[in-house]
């Protein structure tokens, strides 16, 4: 989380609908081996608990179980150049938004692992309608349970969440919708976007 205070995101609710939104991020974690992250797709499975699944060959793998983890989703960012506020005596800046939530981790059953892998397909297929939802039972029975056991699925119970939006929160309203329109004419429509939601 940034230190400065006016970036700090504390709305819960948004937090949530923004990690779903991005459903994807990263998982960190310190092991023996020294720290390491993976990279996974993400899902809440109820109010307190997101679920995620891994390779059994990742190298978190073997750590995950009951370890206190962090999990991270990134959303629109970018380079703000100082040329871009039209005010005198400014330095080069990055603008981003990113939640991190965290929890300890548990491992799941085969039954859990299969709501996960349910829960996220069944999310973003309903992105993509009009076209029918697609769910395992198109394919030949047993096939998905069997190719399942190269992932293991987990739950991380979130007990802390930390969001950062560092979207020019610092300037005036009309210096940082300034930005959002370079920031836009440079093809970052998402993160100018993102800068003009913040209330003035």
């Amino acid at each position: 989380m940034h230190p400065n205070r006016l970036f700090h995101w504390q709305e819960e609710a948004a937090m949530r609908a923004f990690v779903a939104e991005q459903a994807f991020g990263t998982v960190f974690l310190a092991t023996p081996d020294g720290p390491r992250v993976a990279h996974a797709p993400v899902v809440f499975l109820d109010d307190a608990h997101v679920g995620f699944h891994l390779s059994r060959a990742n190298a978190l793998a073997a750590h995950l179980e009951g370890a206190r983890a962090l999990f991270v989703a990134q959303g629109p960012h970018g380079y703000m150049s100082p040329d871009w506020y039209g005010i005198d005596d400014q330095v080069p800046t990055w603008s981003y938004v990113t939640v991190e939530l965290e929890g300890v981790v548990r491992q799941t059953d085969e039954a859990g692992l299969l709501a996960i892998v349910d829960a996220l397909s069944d999310a973003h297929e309903r992105r993509l309608a009009p076209k029918p939802v697609w769910t395992r039972e198109k394919m030949t029975p047993g096939l998905a349970e069997k190719m399942a056991l190269a992932i293991i699925g987990y739950t991380l119970e979130i007990e802390h969440w930390r969001g950062t939006r560092k979207l020019g929160q610092n300037k005036t309203a009309e210096v940082r919708l300034r930005a959002a329109d370079k920031a836009e004419a440079t093809g970052n429509a998402a993160l100018a976007g993102l800068m003009r939601s913040i209330p003035d």
